[in-house]
Formats: C-alpha cells, sequence, structure tokens
C-alpha cells in the first residue's frame, strides 16, 4: 500500500496572497488584452490599482479593500465602489456611467468632478458636496448628515435627500429656490420623504 503524503494546509495569510496575485494577474491580462469591457474585482481582497488604468466599460470594485483610486483612472461606463473602505477620488475623475459610493467612508468629492449618469452617495458621511458639481443622471444623498448644497450643482435627474438635515429642514420648492439662486438646477424631481430607507 502506498503512503499518503500530507501537504500541510495554506494558512489564511498565504490564502489571501495567492488570491491578491491571482487578482493582479487578472488586471494585467485585462490591459494586455486592450482594456476592453467591464473589470469585475468585486469581493476580491486588491487593495490598489495600477496608476493610469483605463478601464473600456464598468469597474466593480464593491466589497473590496480599496481605501483610494490612482490618478487619471478613466472609466468608460460605471465605477461601483459600495461598501468598500475609500476615502478619497482622485481630482479631474471622470465616469462617463454612474458612479456608486453607497455605504463607503468618503467625507468628500474631489473638485471637477463629472458623472455622466447617477451619482448614489447614499449612507455615507459626506457633510459637502464640491462647487460645479455635474451630474448627468440623478443624484442620492439618503441618509447623509449633508447641510448644504453647492455652488453651481448641475443634477441631470432627480435629487434624492431623503433622511438628511436638508429634508427636515427645507420644503422641495425652498431646496430649488436655493440651488437656482446659487446658479444651479435639478432637470427631476426633489424627493425628500422623511422616512428612511
Amino acid at each position: 500500500m502506498k503512503k499518503q503524503i500530507l501537504k500541510p494546509r495554506k494558512t489564511g495569510e498565504e490564502r489571501k496572497r495567492n488570491h491578491r496575485v491571482s487578482v493582479e494577474k487578472r488586471i494585467k491580462r485585462y490591459i494586455k488584452d486592450g482594456s476592453k469591457g467591464n473589470l469585475d474585482l468585486s469581493g476580491t481582497p486588491i487593495e490598489k490599482l495600477p496608476d493610469n488604468l483605463k478601464v473600456g466599460g464598468d469597474l466593480d470594485l464593491e466589497n473590496t479593500l480599496i481605501e483610494e483610486l490612482p490618478d487619471n483612472l478613466k472609466v468608460g461606463r460605471s465605477l461601483f465602489l459600495i461598501d468598500a473602505p475609500i476615502e478619497k477620488l482622485p481630482d479631474n475623475l471622470k465616469v462617463r456611467g454612474s458612479l456608486d459610493l453607497e455605504n463607503t467612508p468618503i467625507k468628500e468629492l474631489p473638485d471637477n468632478l463629472q458623472v455622466g449618469s447617477n451619482l448614489d452617495l447614499s449612507r455615507t458621511p459626506i457633510e459637502k458636496l464640491p462647487d460645479n458639481l455635474q451630474v448627468g443622471g440623478g443624484l442620492s444623498l439618503m441618509n447623509t448628515p449633508i447641510e448644504r448644497l453647492s455652488d453651481n450643482l448641475q443634477v441631470g435627474g432627480d435629487l434624492l435627500l431623503m433622511g438628511t438635515p436638508l429634508s427636515k429642514k427645507y420644503s422641495k420648492e425652498e431646496i430649488k429656490n436655493i440651488i437656482e439662486e446659487r446658479g444651479g438646477y435639478v432637470k427631476g424631481i426633489i424627493i425628500l420623504w422623511k422616512n428612511k430607507y
């Protein structure tokens, strides 16, 4: 009878390291293949992305360990950062699709941020928005501590303010007037439902 050779089990740290290396290889392969289509890294232990990364489609970083993004990141469609420990976005970030930062610790947005579709900041500690923020679709600030809207705020869709200090202090008409007095607009409707989601 042949003797069985028992291989030692990998420790949790070794498994994490191997998983991280595998994810880094996946990113390199994606870049080598021309950065086309979506790059889904959700639920992986990735902590850092390469500089000057271009993603042709969606970039999904939901439930990762990413704390900040590289400068000059270009995302062809949407960027998902839900439940990631992201604290900072690079200056001049342009996202052609949606930017989803729901349930992250992000406290402020960079200057000159442009979002082609929806921007979701629900359940974040964000307290203020940068001036000249342009959002092509809807802007969700549900359940945030935001108390003031910025100058020249441009929202192409609906503005969701449920569960914010603004929703308790002002009416829809007052918020619309404040935004317009500061040179901005909301093309959709302003929603202030008092109940939390």
